[in-house]
């Protein structure tokens, strides 16, 4: 087995960081894709003069490395890795093998669902701060890619669970867990109590003076802790109950009590509204807190910030009717979110691949918020069977412009219209950015 040979599964954004970064540190980098590799990282392989292959994988090239980086979206029971672990390579994950290369402070965030808004609110509030951050890991550029290229003190991670699977010695400054709702389970043999355990690994390395900052109100999170060791500082967040330390709500006003020091802000200031986002505002308020920042500037963070593109994204108001972009909503969780925050009667636009959806959960909310249903997919029956007792109009589109122009002609002045799918969207567009963007072209049209 050759000394400083690394083998990179996957020849996407994660992959091709881990190979530009093993490249720097003087490693002999070799990348593998059982598909076919997009043009615009060939370029960049070939500009670092990294040998890669596409369309099959050696086996021989593979298992002569020390260690293999696994991208995320390749899952452990591949026939392919397996093979290569047998052969005796050590499988790490990109975030793990970044993670050495860099003295930066990390805050690592994690969840089924806010992790982005999240991620990018911690973001906007470090540079308000003047502080050297960068945002990496399931958004913008791969931790190792920026890791390679960039030199900051503070990194702010995006981390899903399937990146957290193959950490073996990564740990952050501040972790922080957000929810844990049924997603992705097919990666988890089905099995929930595995999927909450691969979340709860961000602070498996965690030492005492680090920080996990957690849901209290989240029962998935509680049972998973049961079973969790983290040497971390666990600072409680919740919407429910009253805390003694952590972020709560008293009446109106979110606070945050750390070392008997409160932070006091009205909800209403909040850039973020909806009660989902509360939690994400208090997450980010406690980091803040950790980080001393001053508590002018968090509360201005909180009250300014920019959501991201396609979450909740208000596109335009046409004759009073306001079209709202949610396309990044790929799940039911997601979906509830974005419906319990609408104040106005609804015409909810939904559809597309369904990963196997349970619509149940969303039927009160529906009865309570939408007035009519378009459904935007190839096969619609499972939508038009979970909700035709609860909503009276349903009408099928076959694009994002067909769909727009049929909730602008039910709507009235004073509604809303909400694309929020539940689903993933490789059935009618490229992706969601795809999907959240033909939408909102098509409402500028109106």
């Amino acid at each position: 087995m050759e000394h400083g040979h690394l083998a990179v599964l996957g020849g996407g954004e994660s992959g091709v960081g881990a190979a530009i970064l093993a490249k720097k540190k003087g490693l002999v980098p070799f990348l593998s894709d059982a598909g076919s590799i997009k043009e615009k990282y060939k370029n960049v392989l070939e500009k670092y003069e990294i040998e890669w292959e596409e369309g099959a994988h050696s086996f021989e090239r593979l298992s002569q490395a020390t260690e293999l980086v696994k991208s995320p979206g390749i899952p452990k029971e591949a026939k392919i890795v397996k093979q290569v672990e047998s052969a005796g390579v050590k499988i790490i994950s990109e975030v793990e093998f970044a993670s050495r290369y860099t003295n930066a402070k990390l805050i690592a965030v994690t969840g089924s669902n806010g992790k982005t808004t999240t991620v990018n609110l911690l973001h906007h509030m470090l540079k308000k701060a003047g502080l050297k951050v960068g945002l990496a890991g399931n958004v913008g550029n791969s931790f190792a890619h920026s890791v390679a290229s960039e030199s900051y003190d503070y990194y702010v991670l995006e981390l899903s669970s399937f990146q957290l699977d193959d950490i073996r010695k990564f740990k952050a400054f501040i972790s922080i867990l957000l929810n844990i709702t049924p997603d992705h389970l097919d990666r988890y043999e089905n099995d929930f109590d595995q999927y909450a355990n691969a979340k709860c690994r961000i602070a498996m390395n965690s030492e005492q003076s680090d920080f996990l900052l957690y849901n209290a109100d989240d029962q998935a999170i509680e049972k998973a802790f049961k079973k969790l060791s983290t040497q971390a500082k666990l600072i409680p967040f919740s919407i429910k109950q009253e805390l003694l330390e952590g972020a709560y709500l008293d009446k109106d006003n979110l606070t945050i009590n750390l070392n008997n020091n409160h932070f006091i802000m009205s909800i209403h200031d909040l850039a973020l509204q909806g009660k989902h986002n509360l939690y994400n505002s208090m997450a980010s308020g406690i980091a803040g807190r950790i980080l001393d920042l001053r508590k002018e500037l968090i509360r201005e963070s909180l009250s300014d910030f920019q959501n991201v593109e396609h979450r909740l994204e208000k596109v335009a108001s046409v004759h009073g009717i306001e079209f709202i972009n949610d396309s990044k909503a790929t799940n039911v969780n997601s979906t509830w979110y974005a419906l319990e925050s609408m104040a106005k009667p609804t015409i909810w636009i939904l559809g597309g691949v369904d990963k196997g959806n349970d619509y149940a959960e969303l039927l009160e909310l529906v009865q309570d918020k939408v007035k009519a249903i378009i459904c935007l997919g190839t096969d619609n029956k499972k939508i038009i069977d979970a909700f035709k007792d609860t909503v009276e109009l349903i009408e099928e589109a076959g694009s994002a412009e067909e769909a727009v122009n049929k909730a602008y002609e039910i709507g009235l002045k004073g509604d809303a219209v909400l694309l929020s799918p539940a689903c993933a969207s490789f059935d009618l567009f490229e992706n969601y950015e795809d999907r959240g963007h033909q939408f909102k072209r098509a409402v500028r049209a109106l």
